[in-house]
């Protein structure tokens, strides 16, 4: 073998830190420098490509290395240059986008747009448009894409003069063949020439469309600002002399080319908290172990001088990701981040000492005058840092300087560093076992060397610089995320079909074959199909190969300067979304009733949403979509209506109405409101109905609790504040017309699919067979459709149905709200719980989650960890009582059916049970979780609320309760039902 060094450069651009490093990888296996020949620490300069120039130039001249010698393999930059662009709403850089969706006839109530906040929508709106094309989840197309639709989008750019477009097509990541996205891409460039840049969705992110779609605008505004970042880095290079390749880190740890990057900056966005990761565990020289032992997560601690960032590397070397969503500047996205907790900890945390002498440490920093401001540098503030020092750490500022602080603030001051870094490892962990933490950082020397849940804290060497580290010896990675029809075809057989095309993606991008190894496989049932569609995720990685000959960069001549306002590290670009609350205080709010009716405004749809998610006890579909197209009817000048059943008389007719199918399809191919309704006329000349006096939701959980209120806005009558659940169930029998065998319960019903396609189903044997007969037709008509049960007069809601259910779920969401607003999360349940009756059960952790396919419905179990007794001392609500180790256990269809306390000898004593309404909320927004967020490391609180006594009668046991689900438990309920009041009663004047 040859021992010729071989080199990889890093550097890592941070708001504070320019950090390079060049690696000798022939010797990576040296367990004391990993090959690591120089480093180089520098505060980021005004112009971030001369600082990048500037480490580049000293590691070269450090290692003694010739940047025309050949031995250099490529230059890896990670920078956070594209996501400041994004968060400060930078003008200068952010462009004007064309966005053509490829969904008609479906997505118009949810425009391009609909959840921006408005500056960045002014500064990147240029164009919308609706157009033919789109895929249903099984693949088959909604309608083909139709040419001339696509020229006339043409003439329409060209005429505003935009060069940056996105193509968004329903369910394009399905498309392997190219038949949508990338055939409406062709065409364009045909009409528009290359010098366009058009972005194609499936490109960016995955299912989800409007997030899809956002993801999509923020990559192509910011597109022609990277490529001219892009060019820069290339011309630092050719002044340096350099004749390799230049790659970027994406937000998974990996690697893409320089031109990947200028057409996809947006999977740079997070890099630096990769870097720093993988850095880590390089440097631990982790991929050194004994190969024999089974890989095991590691949590990985980046402690800077204001937050310190925790992170959890998988078995495969790789950072954990983070939620199916997440927020960028407001702007709700689902491309690949890294899943990382930022607390207010570092080096230059501020450390306090009240009149009671309580010591509280940070969140507040100071940051980069640490130097400056600390005790040890001359400075009069005390900080972790001086604290450390006056520990007995050597080396840091002046000793002297912190003689005068008492070993009492000393070692209090210790322990609530350590309990704030116990807490974020915790709620990062992996397993309840104790784990490993890699330590890097320069604020390092503020982590005790012992932390409890943790067995062993490594400091690797050179761990200030872990970040550049990351970035030189970074992986390739080829990933396939995709929808497979998995009726008729044999889940192995198409497993090894999509490792053999994630292989094959990686070693097009650069892998070297023989290293190319599958790390990532993720299989991901999707809910309510009968089809067995499956969502299947795999990953390969694989080490940069060697380039048979030197590859020069790109030189231009057009460079630019950035500015100081540039230089802001952007600590936390998760940030929170527009919520209708335009600056107001909930705890004052009111809302506006007219007469008998209620007048909803924003805010009050954003209570509403909040409320139906907890309602939903796990099921029913995510409301925010719901919440948009409401939102966006009252933007669009329609009024949204509630009225209370006193205010109508008892035969006056309600129009029932939802959604039946997937959620995933919901999420996807964003159904329209006028689907309902044209059901609901279709089913009213059946019936010989000539008018309806107001609309009514079969359920209030999930989404379609707001489903009445869309329906209000098309037909221009309010909606009936009540539904037929109280809750949300997974099957069209469990509603309580149903249950006391009202007439007309359930058929007949019409099945509307949105695209000109109306079932009529008139009569069945059973009730069973509604649903038998139902879901099928909805599986041919896409796996989603509008779905509406027969009329009911308003006697027959208000007496076997659940009234005011509206109302209550604007309290629980304005309590939830108000919560969040006045950051008093501790007091959600309780808060809750003052709405209605029912218990705190459970303060945990989820550590445990399975999940299958049953008959089309989703079945699955979590395991809840107790949290520790100093972790509840500043709950408000004490849940109930449960011995230490004890956990809980919640078994769910689509919605949760029943809690468990499980006890060390592995017996279950039963908490809750349905058709009481068990709700499993995140303990950091108060927010519900539907069971499809269900994940190992969530922090949650589980409550029960009293079900409505209508489900407490031998009919209602049985199709709502225990029994009904296969429990052999008898019903006992938590608490005694509240009926809700009426808002209107409450805020009439």
């Amino acid at each position: 073998m040859s021992t010729k060094p071989r080199y990889r450069i890093g550097v890592d651009v941070g708001g504070t830190n320019t950090d390079g490093v060049i690696v000798d990888i022939t010797k990576t296996s040296d367990p004391l420098t990993r090959g690591v020949v120089a480093s180089f620490k520098h505060e980021t300069t005004v112009n971030a490509t001369d600082g990048i120039e500037a480490a580049v130039r000293k590691v070269l001249a450090d290692a003694a290395v010739d940047p025309k010698s050949g031995e250099i393999l490529s230059l890896t930059i990670g920078t956070t240059h594209f996501v400041n662009a994004v968060v400060q709403a930078d003008a200068r850089r952010l462009s004007k986008v064309a966005v053509i969706r490829l969904a008609a006839p479906y997505t118009f109530e949810s425009p391009t747009f609909v959840d921006f906040p408005p500056h960045l929508k002014s500064l990147m709106n240029g164009h919308t448009a609706i157009i033919k094309g789109g895929l249903q989840i099984d693949g088959r197309a909604i309608n083909e894409i139709d040419e001339a639709e696509v020229v006339q989008q043409a003439k329409l750019i060209r005429s505003k003069n935009l060069k940056d477009i996105v193509l968004i097509g329903v369910f394009s990541p399905l498309d392997v063949s190219g038949q949508n996205e990338y055939l409406a891409r062709d065409i364009l460039f045909r009409e528009l020439g290359p010098e366009v840049n058009i972005v194609c969705s499936r490109d960016v992110a995955q299912v989800g469309f409007i997030e899809r779609e956002n993801a999509s605008i923020l990559n192509a505004s910011i597109s022609a600002f990277a490529q001219r970042t892009i060019r820069g880095f290339e011309n630092a290079m050719k002044r340096l002399g350099l004749v390799c390749p230049l790659y970027l880190t994406q937000n998974d740890g990996t690697l893409t080319t320089a031109a990947s990057a200028a057409r996809l900056p947006i999977r740079t966005f997070s890099s630096g908290a990769t870097n720093s990761m993988r850095g880590a565990s390089f440097l631990a020289g982790i991929d050194l172990k004994n190969k024999e032992e089974t890989p095991k997560s590691m949590i990985v601690i980046d402690v800077g001088g204001t937050t310190t960032d925790v992170g959890v590397l998988l078995p495969s070397g790789l950072p954990r990701q983070a939620a199916a969503f997440i927020e960028v500047a407001g702007v709700r996205t689902n491309f690949s981040m890294p899943d990382v907790n930022s607390i207010g900890l570092g080096g230059g945390s501020r450390v306090r000492v009240d009149g009671t002498g309580r010591v509280t440490v940070g969140p507040d920093s100071v940051g980069h005058y640490l130097t400056r401001d600390a005790k040890v540098f001359g400075g009069d503030i005390l900080t972790t840092t001086d604290i450390s020092v006056r520990s007995g750490v050597v080396g840091i500022g002046n000793a002297t300087q912190v003689e005068d602080v008492t070993d009492e603030i000393v070692a209090r001051a210790k322990i609530v560093t350590k309990k704030l870094l116990e807490n974020v490892v915790d709620r990062m962990k992996t397993s309840p076992e104790d784990c490993t933490v890699l330590l890097v950082g320069g604020g390092s020397i503020i982590v005790p060397p012992e932390l409890n849940g943790v067995k062993e804290v490594i400091l690797p060497p050179f761990s200030g610089v872990a970040n550049a580290v990351g970035a030189a010896i970074a992986k390739v990675s080829g990933d396939v995320d995709t929808i497979q029809i998995l009726q008729g075809q044999k889940l192995s057989e198409v497993l090894e079909d999509m490792k053999t095309l994630a292989i094959s993606k990686a070693v097009a991008a650069g892998a070297e074959t023989s290293s190319v190894s599958i790390a990532e496989i993720n299989i991901l049932p999707v809910q309510y199909v009968t089809n067995q569609a499956t969502r299947i995720i795999v990953k390969a990685i694989g080490e940069l190969g060697i380039p048979e000959e030197p590859s020069p960069p790109k030189v231009d001549v057009e460079s630019y300067a950035d500015t100081p306002e540039e230089l802001e590290e952007v600590q936390q670009i998760i940030l929170e979304g527009d919520d209708g609350s335009a600056g107001i205080d909930y705890q004052l709010y009111r809302p506006n009733i007219e007469g008998n009716e209620w007048i909803l405004s924003e805010t009050d749809l954003f209570f509403i949403q909040e409320g139906c998610g907890v309602l939903g006890t796990g099921g029913g579909g995510n409301p925010y979509p719901a919440y948009l197209k409401t939102r966006q009817m009252l933007r669009e000048g329609k009024v949204l209506r509630i009225v209370d059943h006193m205010s109508l008389a008892d035969d006056a007719i309600l129009v029932r109405g939802g959604y039946m199918g997937s959620p995933s399809v919901g999420s996807e191919r964003l159904m329209p409101g006028a689907a309902i309704m044209a059901a609901g006329q279709e089913l009213a000349k059946f019936c010989g109905i000539t008018g309806y006096a107001a609309t009514l939701c079969d359920e209030i959980g999930g989404s379609n609790g707001m489903q009445s209120l869309v329906m209000a806005g098309f037909y221009g009558i309010p909606a009936f504040d009540g539904d037929l659940m109280g809750r949300a169930y997974p099957k069209l029998n469990q509603v309580l017309p149903a249950v006391y065998d009202r007439p007309n319960a359930l058929v007949p019903a019409a099945l509307c699919d949105g695209d000109n396609n109306i079932i009529l189903l008139t009569k069945v044997k059973n009730e069973h067979m509604v649903e038998t007969l139902m879901r099928t037709v909805t599986t041919e008509m896409g796996s989603s459709a509008a779905l509406c049960c027969p009329p009911l007069a308003v006697s027959d809601a208000r007496d076997y149905g659940v009234p005011r259910t509206q109302s209550q779920a604007w309290r629980i969401g304005r309590a939830i709200a108000i919560c969040r607003q006045t950051n008093n999360m501790k007091s959600v349940p309780e808060e809750i719980l003052k709405l209605q009756n029912g218990v705190c059960l459970f303060i945990g952790k989820i550590v445990d989650c399975s999940r299958e396919v049953r008959a089309g419905f989703t079945w699955g179990e979590i395991r809840i960890a107790q949290l520790l007794e100093e972790e509840l001392e500043d709950q408000a609500t004490i849940p109930v009582a449960a011995t230490p180790g004890d956990y809980m256990v919640i078994p769910f269809q689509n919605e949760n059916l029943c809690a468990y306390i499980e006890k060390s000898d592995g017996t279950r004593k039963l908490a809750a049970i349905v058709p009481d309404l068990i709700s499993v909320l995140d303990s950091q927004s108060g927010s519900n979780l539907g069971s499809q967020d269900y994940s190992y490391g969530l922090r949650v609180t589980v409550i029960a609320m009293a079900g409505c006594p209508l489900w407490h009668s031998d009919a209602g046991l049985r199709t709502g309760g225990p029994a009904a689900f296969g429990f052999d438990h008898q019903f006992t309920p938590v608490a005694q039902y509240i009926t809700p009041p009426s808002v209107i009663e409450e805020y009439k004047d």
